[in-house]
């Protein structure tokens, strides 16, 4: 049992210098590096345990440190709590800034945290709705067309989707769940404007015309 002071609900300063919410509850670990980064920007985890991590609320890429003589396992659930194994999360990191070994982790741990939050994405095929009037929500999620699009829209109103496996059956779709997976991981790597479900920093937002839709924030507050 790890009983240390909880400091997660702080907001420390990301890898650029700007002040952002960590609202995560729970990390899985990309990649561990017991003996540090050597590429590392900041020069003190160049030399000290440092971990690479993804949130399961949101999929905030973070970097964190451990504490001392306490050791990480790649794809290992970390919560972030009172007896939390991670002393502090560093600050919030970007695709690029990855290791190699994250990167590799990083679609099986995105598909990990879809399966356990199946109900949410479920419902995100229940209520999406429209961006403007030419493109709707749905449409953004990789092999779904204007066609598969309607279709959707058509099969909800007769009965809303209870499952992946229902989705697929009713609609067609081959995978559900990796359309959402790689969905959240062109997000991750900053491929498009919008941003269905992570949650992209604020200054990014206001500095590369970013629009956020935060579905996520959304269905899991009962605002849709």
């Amino acid at each position: 049992m790890y009983r240390h002071p909880f400091r997660h609900r702080y907001r420390p300063r990301d890898r650029r210098g700007y002040r952002d919410e960590y609202r995560e509850d729970a990390v899985y670990i990309l990649d561990y590096m017991p003996f540090g980064n050597p590429l590392d920007r900041y020069r003190e985890y160049r030399s000290k345990p440092v971990a690479q991590a993804i949130g399961t609320t949101y999929f905030t890429l973070l970097e964190v440190e451990p504490y001392p003589g306490i050791e990480l396992s790649i794809g290992e659930r970390v919560e972030l709590g009172p007896e939390s194994k991670v002393r502090r999360i560093i600050g919030r990191i970007s695709y690029e800034d990855l290791t190699s070994t994250a990167r590799d982790n990083l679609e099986d741990i995105v598909r990990k945290i879809v399966g356990e939050n199946e109900r949410i994405f479920v419902e995100f095929f229940n209520k999406s709705g429209p961006i403007n009037i030419r493109l709707h929500s749905l449409e953004l999620l990789p092999g779904i067309g204007k066609k598969t699009m309607k279709l959707i829209l058509e099969e909800r109103k007769k009965k809303p989707f209870e499952s992946f496996q229902e989705i697929q059956e009713r609609v067609k779709l081959s995978d559900p769940a990796k359309t959402i997976v790689d969905r959240i991981l062109l997000e991750l790597r900053g491929e498009d404007k919008y941003y269905l479900f992570v949650k992209p920093p604020k200054h990014d937002i206001e500095s590369k015309g970013i629009v956020y839709l935060g579905y996520l924030e959304r269905l899991r507050y009962g605002h849709l």
